[in-house]
């Protein structure tokens, strides 16, 4: 007949590898602890009293923890910095320096030179008219302000600012307008090959006159189309049309 089936194998030892006979003896000790029964809890301390909460006020917590100033990280706060101050309109060395005016249409600088600049900062709800011939005129964190000048030799910049208008009624060779919401150019006859130049703004408009003085307006593109020639090998942006 064939053989029967071998043997089971031995039980495995829970004790794992390297027990060695003190492994055995606390294995006894647990098993004399288990027969014990009942018995078991006779060896545990007894609270008395004196440890209980419900009975011991002195052990109960006297209230909520309560949030420490200080304790962790202070929120971040912005720098505070002077946004006015009060208002100026003075020649210093070669600027004329025009600042934190504000509901003025009577500000006038008449007395210039060719080697002087104007400088506006922080004016709003401002007119200011620039008479004769001027190296350059800056409107910085403007809003609401309006400019006449004669003649610009350098350039005619709007940075950060809200609704301007510029009239110019000689010649300037170009304005730039840097982050500026709100911009319209005036041109004279005598300025219409003025260059704009346009860097993160928005309706801009360039306003020219024709021969009986009157001003039509032309839009600045704010939206460009950029695609890749591979004729030129070269990327080719055009401004899109706006179709309304």
């Amino acid at each position: 007949p064939p053989p029967g089936p071998p043997p089971p194998p031995p039980p495995a030892d829970i004790g794992g590898p390297g027990g060695g006979d003190d492994m055995t003896a606390a294995k006894s000790a647990l098993f004399a602890d288990i027969n014990k029964g009942t018995d078991i809890t006779k060896g545990l301390k007894k609270v008395t009293a004196d440890m209980q909460t419900h009975k011991n006020p002195g052990l109960r917590q006297t209230g909520p923890v309560t949030y420490k100033p200080g304790s962790g990280p202070k929120p971040y706060s912005k720098p505070t910095t002077t946004t006015t101050g009060p208002p100026k309109l003075q020649l210093e060395g070669k600027k004329w320096s025009v600042e934190y005016h504000k509901d003025r249409k009577d500000l006038a600088i008449t007395q210039t030179e060719m080697r002087q600049t104007v400088y506006v900062y922080k004016c709003e709800n401002v007119t200011l008219q620039v008479k004769g011939k001027i190296n350059s005129i800056t409107l910085d964190s403007c809003k609401k302000v309006a400019l006449v000048f004669d003649d610009v030799i350098s350039s005619v910049d709007f940075i950060n600012c809200q609704s301007i208008q510029a009239q110019v009624i000689g010649k300037t060779p170009i304005f730039n307008v840097d982050k500026t919401d709100g911009c319209q150019i005036y041109l004279s006859k005598t300025s219409l090959d003025t260059e704009v130049v346009g860097a993160k703004s928005s309706e801009l408009n360039i306003l020219v006159p024709d021969n009986s003085g009157e001003f039509t307006e032309f839009a600045i593109a704010e939206q460009f189309k950029t695609v890749w020639d591979p004729k030129t090998k070269k990327m080719n942006t055009v401004p899109t049309e706006v179709v309304g």
